[in-house]
């Protein structure tokens, strides 16, 4: 009997052999042969969503908290095109993914043919992986190299197939076959020596943890123990660190808070585990630095260091704890732990209802208090992503996606489209910006669509407000942030999600626990205030006058009303 195959199920066979469930996209002319074969297949189910962008951000969620290859999938030209901005931000974020990029016939290429695009040029630069396949007898072994370095280099693999090609009918007797080798990686006995007699002679020693922490919680913490040592984490690794953490004192740099920021600059010794930190101004002037990664590449790459070693953070730590001596004294321990409750008691101060407006910090204090245990929270780029590291309490199951890494608007409510994919069973809430919100709107359908329940709220400001923030602490007067927004409310309700709108805070307790116990999709549009301060945990001079040179300028453009609401609002005790 005849082995035949088209390409395209070949390819969707062996990504149903690789493990993946789902694939995000719109249908079109040059994919067909791709979404048919999904269709007949028992392992992968096919995702539509309205916008490609927003297929990416969610496949590149679900592959982020399944730490599993996942799918999408466009037509030709401008279809696959439209990845673009998730492909980036699942790439930053070294996850598995597989864009297939259904291309032109191969005899219309390089003939500027309508919707003609190079997809192997446009991808090549946010890839592991970007070939197209021009044999059919190598669709088996090109799409197998393909997940395999999505796999295994951490990163998106683009795989161009030419329609003529997919339908193709070819032999399938290869043998290649899928390998995802998990080796125990950590440094010699030599260099875990040269780091535990560095930390064993230092008292000031502070741990400074990144993503490559996530599942070294109890390690880390069992170092920070024997040395009496502050645990300060990215915001990347709130999610691993925070919780159930006696000696963390939260974040450092713009979001972080003044006892992150000390704990760093104040210590003798920094241990850096599995963070790449790019802000180098966050670094200490003159500790000893130690820096564990996987990833040889990010060795001094943000900052000069004394030691550079490579190794995964749980058998590196597992493999130095026998050799670091139990230290006694606390004192520099005790007072970044003081700083750290100062500085929770200040963030703390707007979290509560006020009569005037109301606050984000409140807003979010309140979907930390009601949100389930194991909840899922992704926060939009701007000040919604500062609300929710600083307010947004993990607790070893919660969850927080966030695009940090890539750093784009509108990636909170695509990236919970495909968490609720992959977990259909947790809550997944969004804290999204008017501007982000606005920006793939249309994408509230797939909630319908696909009858995923999320719950979307949006900060509604009226304003670009992080970009506007941005503006006055150089000292400008903001222009083009305003938005004139319609009643998200009522948006989502004409698309047949559950909604409320809420413009008192008053009110918002009782909206935000009857909005997270609805069923199914919802939207609380909530109308926050439009003069919040994102304050740094370091205030500088420049920034001083910069918002003093933003005062005078706006009184002489005639905003002397927003120079008061700012002070009212971030400095007047109410």
């Amino acid at each position: 009997m005849s082995s035949k195959k088209s390409v395209a199920q070949i390819i969707v066979d062996v990504l149903a052999q690789a493990g993946v469930k789902h694939c995000y996209g719109i249908v079109g002319d040059t994919l067909n042969q791709i979404t048919s074969a999904i269709k007949k297949s028992d392992d992968i189910e096919w995702v539509h969503v309205r916008h490609e962008e927003v297929g990416a951000f969610a496949a590149g969620a679900e592959a982020y908290l399944t730490d599993q290859i996942t799918a999408c999938a466009g037509s030709c030209g401008p279809g696959s095109l439209h990845f673009i901005n998730g492909i980036y931000e699942a790439q930053r974020n070294k996850v598995p993914l597989i864009l297939l990029a259904s291309q032109l016939v191969t005899s219309q290429q390089g003939t500027d043919f309508p919707q003609e695009v190079d997809f192997e040029a446009v991808y090549k630069n946010c890839s592991v992986f970007c070939q197209q396949i021009t044999d059919p007898t190598q669709a088996r072994r090109i799409t197998t190299a393909a997940v395999q370095a999505a796999i295994n280099q951490r990163g998106v693999a683009v795989l161009v197939i030419p329609y003529n090609i997919s339908l193709t009918k070819v032999e399938d007797n290869s043998g290649h076959k899928i390998y995802h080798p998990k080796p125990i990686i950590r440094p010699s006995d030599d260099e875990l020596a040269k780091i535990s007699e560095i930390l064993n002679k230092n008292s000031r020693v502070t741990i400074f943890a990144g993503h490559g922490v996530s599942d070294a919680h109890d390690e880390l913490v069992a170092l920070a123990n024997k040395l009496k040592s502050p645990i300060v984490h990215t915001s990347r690794a709130k999610d691993f660190v925070e919780y159930d953490n006696p000696y963390n004192v939260g974040m450092t740099g713009m979001f972080g808070m003044e006892s992150g920021t000390t704990a760093i600059k104040e210590c003798d010794v920094l241990l850096m585990l599995g963070v790449d930190f790019a802000w180098s101004q966050f670094y200490p002037d003159n500790a000893i630095i130690i820096q564990v990664d996987i990833d040889a590449t990010h060795l001094g790459h943000r900052h000069s260091v004394e030691v550079g070693v490579v190794g995964a953070s749980k058998p590196t730590l597992a493999a130095l704890l026998p050799l670091v001596d139990d230290k006694t004294d606390t004192t520099f321990l005790d007072k970044c732990r003081e700083l750290h409750t100062k500085a929770i008691d200040k963030l703390n101060k707007k979290a509560i209802p006020s009569k005037t407006v109301i606050h984000p910090q409140y807003l979010t204090e309140l979907i930390d208090k009601y949100a389930n245990d194991d909840a899922v929270l992704c926060a939009d780029v701007g000040s919604a992503m500062v609300w929710a590291c600083r307010h947004f309490s993990t607790n070893g199951k919660r969850r927080t996606v966030i695009s940090l890494k890539h750093g784009t608007m509108a990636n909170a409510m695509p990236q919970a489209l495909g968490v609720q994919k992959a977990f259909p069973h947790r809550q997944v809430i969004t804290l999204s910006g008017d501007g982000g919100i606005s920006m793939l709107l249309g994408d509230l359908l797939t909630t319908i669509q696909e009858d995923l329940p999320i719950k979307v709220i949006v900060l509604n400001n009226s304003s670009l407000n992080f970009v506007e923030l941005e503006q006055k602490s150089e000292g400008l007067v903001d222009h083009y942030t305003d938005l004139k927004n319609p009643d998200f409310a009522k948006v989502a309700n004409a698309m047949g999600l559950y909604s409320i709108r809420v413009d008192n805070s008053d009110l918002l307790e009782v909206a935000v626990q009857s909005f997270l116990a609805h069923p199914g999709p919802a939207l609380l549009d909530v109308k926050t205030s439009e003069y919040e301060l994102v304050m740094p945990p370091e205030i500088h001079s420049s920034q001083v006058m910069g918002m003093a040179l933003y005062s005078v300028k706006a009184s002489l453009h005639g905003k002397m009303k927003d120079v008061v609401n700012l002070l009212i609002d971030n400095f007047v005790k109410k």
